[in-house]
């Protein structure tokens, strides 16, 4: 292919990793046998869902038996009131010492207080009943379940299972904290981060398709790498992007300014370091070392070795050698239909 000049956007590159926004460690919190289960490992699951169930006849025991102890309580109240009431009108005819009129208010007022006391222990029982039910608190993907129908858990026994938040999604990586005093001292004014543009490169090459936004940088430094942990927030609709997985970051942080632009595959290394094949006027190989700074969509961007119009080799290097003479066939620019 011939050597070109593209608008290329200033960026400077990091590694990043991803991290759901919503992580939650699903845990019993009270004792007894799994009954259900009622979901697939790796499904997406909505806030709300039932994913497990506990045993749930000795909470319904104990539910029925405090609704029945905050009856009892509300009817011997009952007759506590009663027997105020009588001792009120005794007391005023002298037929009765005050002595039993105080007796009476105090039976009275510890009657009401076993009526909290008996409906404080039916909402502990309805919380408990609540709990064999345990439902998704997010919306994500749930991962694999660490225990099956049947097994005892209580809340000692750790993760029941694991839900990750899939979309948005987001990517940290540390910066250092000259690189982000420098912009900040070009870039006073507020919110200035919103106008860099953050792209990703995946594991195998490609470009994210989406471009995603800082929204949060650290207010502290880390104090062994002298960096700054930024944090941006992408769209995942596809989930291509998985919580931990190690990602290359490019900040553009300027104006498109024209440059030269070479495909990575071109480029090879040795231990002098980067060098590509140009095919020069006499239909030979030559090698040319470049400096090169990493790109985006798969592309560097040379800083020095070549120039415009020259003819580099990017499909079958491995055949070629230094002062070889070359059959070479240009590189057709792909249609887009």
């Amino acid at each position: 292919m011939t050597v070109a000049s593209k608008p290329i956007n200033p960026s400077t590159g990091f590694t990043g990793r991803v991290q759901a926004i919503d992580k939650v460690d699903l845990l019993a919190r009270i004792d007894g046998f799994l009954d259900k289960r009622q979901f697939q490992e790796g499904q997406e699951v909505n806030v709300g869902d039932l994913l497990f169930v506990i045993e749930q006849a000795p909470y319904q025991a104990q539910l029925d038996q405090k609704q029945a102890e905050l009856q009892s309580a509300q009817a011997a109240q009952k007759n506590t009131a009663v027997q105020l009431q009588r001792a009120q009108q005794l007391v005023k005819t002298q037929n009765i010492p005050q002595a039993t009129l105080d007796q009476r208010q105090a039976e009275d007022t510890m009657a009401r207080a076993q009526i909290l006391e008996a409906q404080a222990a039916l909402e502990q029982a309805r919380i408990n009943f609540d709990y064999t039910e345990i439902k998704a608190p997010v919306s994500g993907r749930i991962g694999q379940s660490t225990f099956t129908v049947g097994s005892y858990v209580t809340p000692q026994s750790g993760t029941l299972a694991t839900i990750v938040s899939q979309d948005p999604i987001y990517v940290t990586f540390p910066v250092a904290q000259r690189i982000v005093t420098d912009y900040r001292r070009q870039h006073p004014e507020p919110r200035a981060t919103d106008a860099i543009a953050v792209k990703l490169q995946l594991a195998d090459g490609s470009e994210y398709d989406h471009i995603g936004k800082i929204d949060f940088v650290d207010v502290e430094v880390d104090r062994g790498t002298d960096t700054v942990l930024v944090r941006a927030q992408f769209d995942n609709p596809s989930g291509v992007l998985v919580d931990g997985q190690f990602v290359n970051v490019a900040l553009e942080l300027g104006e498109s300014q024209m440059a030269l632009s070479i495909p990575q595959t071109a480029i090879q290394l040795d231990q002098a370091g980067a060098y590509v094949f140009v095919v020069n006027a006499e239909s030979k190989a030559e090698m040319r070392r470049i400096k090169t700074q990493t790109g985006t969509g798969g592309e560097s961007t040379v800083l020095e070795g070549l120039q415009e119009g020259d003819k580099i080799v990017v499909d079958g290097i491995q055949k070629v050698r230094p002062g070889q003479p070359v059959t070479a066939t240009e590189v057709q620019p792909a249609i887009k239909s």
